[in-house]
């Protein structure tokens, strides 16, 4: 189960090398619609979750541990990243670190107004200047960011009472209303801004470097209020049907150099092995910015997990805002 555009061959050659063809994928939006698939009975061998989700995956009891000792890049793997919250639960590795970058705002430099890029905020969402020329993810991370315009601090808005996240449905109402469509794959806001059919979108690295290479004139912003940063891997499931060495074949391809090469260069993300980045383009290993992913992480707003009673309150109150725009 994996995200869009993870499906590439080029992720997990070895895999394909030693089997002759990719594995059969299935493509999710965002971790909770993969695990309501999951229960409901669909037979995945693995998927790609990110540390504030591989929780729920583990609490519903559909993971079994990951025996490294089977991974011939482990030992490659950055040393912090083995044993970070959300890679290990409990006593076990529940999730490999592959990926890890940033989930920000990417605009348009020549179409925003010219008071924004001195005063870059998330509170362009809620700017209705920008109505109908803006576009947020469908997800309700959207909450947490409206958390930090009301001022909370980055632990609190994935922790807020139900009081508190109640208090963000106006503007997240705003956010909904200003934003021309609320997408899935970032395809479609790579499109948008590079046609300008939209001037701001909630996005991802990719994004920014795409564009860019295209000529857009496309900037990530570094809001005021902050960054968000994430770390994602491959997590085996127990209700998979296929053979358990070809699952490992697979998560270890995923964590070789070579996959690591190709996340920096055609991505622009990082990549958990080290190696990668001795072996990917100089060029852009220095257009990334960084090549310690715990500098990386530390530097921003690392996602993390909501409790699991509580995650379901911010999904339901971003199903109500979003239900609007039906």
């Amino acid at each position: 189960m994996e995200w869009s555009g993870y499906d590439q061959p080029d992720f997990f050659k070895s895999f394909v090398d030693k089997y002759g063809a990719p594995p059969a994928f299935s493509i999710f939006a965002n971790e909770d619609e993969a695990l309501q698939k999951v229960r409901s009975g669909f037979n995945a061998d693995a998927v790609h979750p990110c540390t504030y989700s591989v929780g729920y995956f583990v609490e519903a009891g559909l993971t079994k541990p990951i025996d490294t000792g089977r991974l011939s890049h482990w030992n490659d793997v950055f040393d912090p990243l083995k044993t970070g919250v959300g890679v290990v639960v409990g006593d076990n590795v529940v999730m490999i670190p592959c990926d890890w970058g940033n989930s920000g705002i990417a605009y348009r430099t020549d179409l925003v107004e010219p008071d924004y890029a001195a005063n870059e905020s998330w509170a362009i969402f809620t700017d209705d200047r920008y109505e109908g020329k803006l576009s947020m993810s469908d997800t309700e991370a959207a909450a947490e960011i409206v958390g930090l315009l009301l001022g909370y601090d980055k632990k609190k808005i994935f922790e807020m009472s139900d009081a508190e996240l109640e208090a963000t449905r106006p503007l997240l109402e705003k956010i909904v209303k200003n934003s021309r469509f609320l997408w899935k794959d970032n395809t479609e806001i790579n499109q948008a801004l590079a046609s300008g059919e939209i001037v701001a979108a909630y996005a991802w690295n990719e994004t920014v470097k795409s564009l860019k290479e295209q000529g857009v004139p496309v900037k990530y912003a570094q809001p005021k209020e902050g960054i968000f940063t994430w770390l994602c891997g491959m997590t085996l499931l127990n209700t998979g049907k296929a053979d358990e060495a070809a699952a490992y074949d697979f998560l270890d391809a995923w964590l070789s150099p070579e996959s690591g090469k190709y996340m920096i260069e055609a991505y622009g993300y990082g990549h958990s092995n080290r190696k990668a980045f001795e072996i990917a383009d100089p060029a852009q290993v220095a257009a990334l910015g960084i090549t310690d992913p715990v500098q990386h992480l530390n530097n921003g707003i690392l996602f993390e997990p909501v409790e699991t009673a509580r995650n379901q309150k911010y999904i339901k109150l971003w199903e109500e805002v979003k239900a609007l725009k039906q």
